[in-house]
């Protein structure tokens, strides 16, 4: 009551609108968590907009049965021909192993770093047969993200003739590397830790796969 009657009303504003907000956020968390109803059929891709990315959930940490396989992505890459003519491909590059690489030691790592690799990947899957063929729009969709997120991170990569290599790149192929998480040394349990490899057809990259700076370096490249 000892603030002025100005400062009062920007008091009163300010908490109205965190309290707003928090029953807004409460509801949203509710609905997403909460079984299939008339209101999540109904505004369910509002609800999804709100709660990803930033207030994403995942509890299969608690689940009865964690997951027990790292998964890992690579790709290799087909190359422009070289003065020979001839074809070149580069070597398996582990794309998870950048992520885990920048996350190490680092106390805030960015949420594209811990999930955008894992999200995509996932995506990649579940919209695929077992014969790695796109089921529908959606698996469609999710071949050209993963091929623009892969020259994404080509294009922050050395090529044969120094400079980057994502102009170079004419096709790509993706593979997932499934390996077991080893039991513990005093466990009984035994499995098998050989990795399983399951292996994406070659993806031609066309212009839309290419960021602006893969563009821009190869017009300088030209002239």
């Amino acid at each position: 009551m000892g603030l002025s009657l100005p400062y009062q009303v920007v008091v009163a504003v300010a908490l109205a609108v965190v309290a707003v907000f928090t029953c807004v956020h409460l509801a949203m968390v509710f609905l997403h968590v909460a079984p299939s109803n008339t209101l999540t059929k109904r505004h369910g891709e509002a609800v999804s907009d709100w709660i990803y990315p930033e207030f994403e959930q995942n509890w299969k940490l608690f689940a009865p049965n964690p997951l027990q396989t790292n998964l890992s992505v690579e790709v290799r890459a087909e190359l422009t021909p070289g003065a020979d003519g001839g074809r070149r491909t580069t070597a398996w590059i582990d794309l998870t192993a950048q992520d885990i690489e920048a996350i190490r030691h680092n106390p805030m790592p960015s949420h594209s770093q811990q999930n955008q690799l894992r999200r995509a990947v996932d995506f990649l899957l579940n919209t695929h047969t077992d014969d790695n063929r796109p089921n529908g729009m959606r698996g469609t969709l999710s071949e050209q993200y993963m091929r623009r997120l892969t020259m994404l991170r080509l294009d922050a990569l050395e090529g044969p003739a120094g400079g980057s290599l994502g102009p170079d790149v004419r096709r790509i192929q993706l593979r997932t590397v499934s390996r077991l998480v080893p039991a513990a040394r005093w466990s009984t349990e035994k499995n098998r830790t050989t990795p399983s490899y399951r292996d994406f057809p070659w993806w031609t990259i066309t212009q839309a796969d290419r960021s602006a700076g893969s563009d821009a370096s190869r017009t300088e490249a030209g002239r």
